[in-house]
Formats: C-alpha cells, structure tokens, sequence
C-alpha cells in the first residue's frame, strides 16, 4: 500500500532525517514506527500523510504518488486536535460535514450525501454516545481520544496514521484504546501506521515494526512481530523478549543523543 522511493528529506540547516530511504507496507498490515526523540518518527507520518513533501524521491499509496493529502487516510494527533466550542457530536461530524462541501476527493462537491447515521454508528462504537453532547472541556482524556478516533473512522479511511496517540493517558486508558484500535483495525480491515516513542506499545502495536535511528536514516530496519495478534500476548513471555530486544536495539541511538 505505501511505497517510499529513495526519500530524502530534512529541515534546513540541519543533517537529513531520511536519505535515499526506502520502506514499503502491504494493505491490512500494522506497523509500529519506533525510535528515539528527533529522529524523523513524525515527519515521516506527514510525509505519508502528504501534509509534507519529498526534497528528492517519493511516497506513493496504492501505487499513486501524493501531491496532496489523500481523502481515505486518516490522521490522529496526539493532542487530539478537537473543536473546543464544538459538543462531542459536531466534532465526529466534523469531518463528514467538511467532506460533504468539498467532495470525497477533496475538490468537488460530492454525487450525494454520506448516510447521517454514520455518526451515530460511530459514537456508539467507541463507547461515547453518552456523552455526545458534552464538550471537550467536560471529558476525559480517554474520551477525547475515542472522539478523535471517531471522528476520523467516520470518514471511512482505508489507512490510519496515529501519531503517539495515547502517550498523555493513564495506563488502563491507554491499554483499553490499544486494544480498541486493534480490534477496529481487524474489524475495517484497515492498514495501521502508529508512531511511538514507547517500546512496550511498538509491540503491542505493530505486526511489524520500523526501528528508526540516528538521523539520517538510510535503510529501513524491519521487525517482524506475528505475536502481536493473539490476544494474552502481553503476557506472554515472546512479548518481554521482543522489548528487551527492542531496549538493546535503541540503545546505541539514545547513546547518541545523550548530552555529555
């Protein structure tokens, strides 16, 4: 589904994050992006979000390459990024109603209306129609997520980006959203991008795994993880083993950044 190309990119003045990188992912797959503070987790998601663009080579999805952010990807940030003024209700329709305007494909007035049910599905889905007509402000972290979360499976995306999507939330909220997220992966057969700082989520969350480094990354270092889609496997002994392998992995990175 996504294809980097000899991806360079990097912000001025400073050592390329990615040079002549390439990486590639197959549809339905999950992958975990993880790696140590500054070295290009985040931009990458926006590069494949296409909110950022290639200094040289390129990202296509599904064979076409991005000039501009496509319709059915889905971006959740970790700050959530919903309407303060706006009930739990008008910020799930938020993107429906944006989409009705301009069309599916981001230009055009759409051939007609997505079904209004949606939203209902969707806050029911998420556990938070209860609280459909609060606001931000009068939520739990846990239930501001799940409204970022449904906002954007209203849209109906067929890949979802989740930049360090549970990173601010407690421990229970954070494994009960883990699991959430994918169980409704599995259920929409959705292709999963998660950036995360955390290891013990990098393999929870990813069927495999991208390990970035010290910038400038140049090649793509692959984790395999099948253990990751049975249920107990955060109990199980395969899962520590993979987080201490992960630890040693990042540790000449973090090495790296140490300030002296």
């Amino acid at each position: 589904m996504i294809q980097i190309e000899a991806l360079t990119y990097g912000y001025h003045g400073g050592i390329p994050l990615f040079e002549a990188f390439n990486w590639e992912t197959q549809p339905g797959e999950a992958w975990a992006v993880l790696g140590p503070s500054g070295c290009g987790k985040t931009t990458l998601l926006y590069l494949i979000a296409g909110l950022r663009f290639p200094q040289a080579g390129r990202v296509l999805i599904d064979g076409n390459e991005l000039k501009r952010p496509r319709p059915r990807s889905g971006l959740i940030l970790q700050d959530y990024g919903l309407l303060p003024w706006a009930s739990v209700r008008q910020n799930v329709a938020l993107g429906l109603n944006v989409r009705r305007f301009y069309g599916p494909d981001g230009k055009h007035a759409p051939a007609e209306a997505l079904p209004p049910a949606n939203v209902d599905t969707w806050l029911k889905r998420l556990g938070i129609d209860a609280i459909a007509e609060k606001f931000p402000g009068q939520i739990s972290g846990g239930q501001r997520q799940r409204t970022a979360i449904a906002r954007t499976l209203a849209l109906q995306p067929d890949l979802l980006l989740m930049d360090e999507p549970f990173s601010s939330l407690d421990a229970p909220t954070r494994e009960s959203l883990q699991a959430l997220t994918l169980e409704i992966k599995a259920e929409q057969n959705l292709s999963l991008v998660i950036v995360t700082h955390a290891i013990e989520e990098a393999a929870i969350m990813g069927r495999k795994i991208l390990l970035l480094g010290q910038p400038p990354n140049r090649q793509a270092v692959v984790i395999d993880n099948p253990g990751s889609e049975h249920p107990a496997y955060r109990n199980s002994s395969e899962y520590l083993a993979l987080c201490q392998q992960l630890r040693s992995r990042m540790e000449p990175a973090r090495t790296m950044y140490a300030t002296p």
